[in-house]
């Protein structure tokens, strides 16, 4: 999932991407999970959602002639981006080393499961065992309660992000250096880099930190609460705003309460904190308590699923959800873009595209570009 969303990423700012693919069923996700659209597509959601504005060439990269192909394309390209196991694009003959004598400029990134080097560079790259071994799932869930991980697969994605960013910077270094580089990332580094809080945490106490559901670790109260009919997200970390949630819950009597005088008294007494408050919540509705809150200037929401998501107008607005034209599944909906840019903005250019749509179209260019027809 890495190497797909990140090239995504750079394909909605504009590159011109193309994803290379073994012939047959070419990227795993095309045939991932039991998900089609309609069912009349020979790729399931998967693929679709992570492969808009690409192009798909076919390319055996275990062939010769293939290879040769692959090379001739590389010297074209601005950027690489591999997510084999290490050493794979080595075995291949397509890796760093190789692709710079014929693109010396070239930036190559690199996303694996553990990093090119280290004790388990070899082991395969999940996101659900990135998360365990970066210590996501040990602060995720409830206190004493069974490994939980991320709803959301943050190691794949934030791998992702990290070598879309690495590889902007390094095609601004290139403008001012004329050099390529070899970058790279994995999920484990890039699932513990956003550890921000719980690494200061060890770092300053020396104790690992712990599971805490949706409670903060510096702040308090910060943190989910049961309703009449669900739950509210609360988050009063100001002087004022305490004040003004005791003023909203009618509980002015835990305002000059001595347990809850300031945030340090109330991280030290937050179970009791929670009950306090948690018996008033249970009074009213979520939405009646998030318009009671909001008016106060309390920050609050409520904990919606995906299908109140995108039902919300506030999403609709925000242009969270795009719908493309698929030559098979026909119109399809698909995320939107959390990156808003004024100036050029990120657009839908290309559905995802079928297995080996643009090999011609590809091997035409490169054939117009040197004059010689690839086979």
């Amino acid at each position: 999932m890495a190497g797909p969303f990140c090239t995504m990423l750079l394909a909605d700012l504009g590159a011109d991407v193309i994803k290379v693919e073994p012939p047959g069923k070419g990227d795993l996700s095309r045939s991932m999970g039991g998900s089609r659209l309609r069912g009349r597509g020979a790729d399931h959601a998967p693929f679709l959602a992570l492969n808009r504005n690409k192009r798909s060439i076919v390319l055996d990269l275990k062939s010769l002639d293939a290879r040769s192909t692959f090379l001739r394309l590389a010297k074209t390209a601005d950027v690489i981006v591999e997510s084999f196991r290490p050493g794979v694009v080595r075995r291949l003959g397509i890796d760093y080393a190789t692709v710079t004598k014929v693109q010396p400029g070239i930036v190559y990134a690199s996303i694996s499961g553990f990093g090119q080097t280290g004790p388990y560079a070899d082991r395969p790259g999940f996101d659900l065992i990135a998360q365990g071994m970066a210590g996501i799932m040990s602060v995720t869930g409830e206190p004493d309660g069974q490994p939980v991980k991320s709803g959301v697969p943050i190691a794949d994605l934030a791998a992702g992000l990290y070598a879309a960013l690495g590889i902007q910077a390094a095609l601004l270094a290139r403008q001012r250096n004329g050099s390529g580089q070899y970058i790279e990332t994995s999920l484990f580094e890039a699932a513990l880099g956003l550890s921000v809080w719980e690494a200061t945490e060890f770092f300053a106490t020396g104790k690992p930190p712990q599971a805490l559901g949706s409670a903060h670790r510096l702040n308090a109260p910060y943190q989910a609460f049961r309703t009449a009919d669900g739950h509210v997200n609360v988050a009063a970390l100001t002087p004022g705003q305490w004040r003004d949630l005791c003023s909203c819950l009618e509980r002015e009597d835990l305002a000059s309460d001595p347990r809850f005088a300031d945030n340090a008294a109330r991280m030290t007494n937050r179970s009791a904190l929670v009950s306090e408050l948690e018996s008033s919540f249970v009074r009213l509705p979520t939405e009646e308590w998030v318009e009671r809150l909001s008016a106060a200037n309390v920050p609050a929401g409520p904990i919606h699923d995906y299908a109140r998501v995108f039902a919300d107008a506030h999403t609709r607005e925000r242009q969270m959800i795009e719908e493309i034209d698929h030559p098979v599944e026909g119109r399809v909906r698909t995320l939107g873009f959390p990156l808003k840019m004024h100036g050029s903005p990120l657009s839908v250019r290309r559905p995802p595209p079928l297995l080996g749509e643009h090999t011609d179209e590809i091997l035409a260019e490169m054939e117009k570009s040197t004059g010689k027809r690839e086979s």
